[in-house]
């Protein structure tokens, strides 16, 4: 078990996902994002594109054994201005927790879990549209102060674009991120 930090700490084992809990896990997401029910389509999108990560599916799961949590890295492409790719990295999207389960450290534990497992990877690059207030505690920096463009949602906040460089970070992680076409297909930009 993972002691994860907070006001009232649930304990939880994080590992990867089973195909077993895909009903499960989007039980926790569509719950976590209600009533927006796109953020699980997403997920069975990647899951069914080559863009998936098996490793990087991660799920929290408390000891009662219940499905409390679910975190993903994905690949996505950083482009050039002649839209050529520059360098394939990583995608954090979707975390979901589900809502009996918020605030007790279980996004947290998962960010972590998954960030760790990248970085014992050549892979070079995170990126995120986050909430800038979050996701800094993981070491996330603005995209732009790394050359890392990141087209978010007319909602969005310019600050809510991330990255994380990891230890095989490479400085051909520069240019555009492009999303592969699974994010296209249920989220709107």
């Amino acid at each position: 078990m993972l002691e994860v930090t907070g006001a009232s700490p649930l304990p939880v084992a994080i590992r990867a996902e089973r195909a077993s809990e895909h009903g499960a896990i989007r039980e926790v997401i569509d719950a976590a994002f209600d009533p927006d029910t796109s953020v699980g389509r997403l997920v069975a999108a990647i899951r069914a594109s080559p863009r998936y990560v098996a490793a990087f599916a991660l799920v929290a799961v408390s000891g009662a054994r219940e499905l409390v949590g679910f975190a993903m890295l994905s690949h996505a492409d950083l482009v050039d201005d002649a839209g050529d790719v520059t360098c394939e990295v990583l995608t954090l999207s979707p975390v979901a927790v589900a809502p009996s389960a918020q605030r007790r450290g279980v996004g947290s534990a998962l960010v972590r879990e998954a960030l760790r497992r990248a970085a014992r990877t050549d892979e070079s690059l995170v990126v995120v549209e986050g909430h800038p207030a979050y996701y800094p505690r993981f070491g996330f920096e603005a995209a732009l102060r790394h050359d890392v463009v990141i087209e978010l949602p007319e909602w969005a906040p310019p600050e809510a674009a991330m990255v994380l460089r990891l230890p095989a970070y490479t400085p051909r992680a520069v240019g555009t991120v492009t999303y592969p076409p699974a994010f296209d297909e249920v989220v709107e930009h």
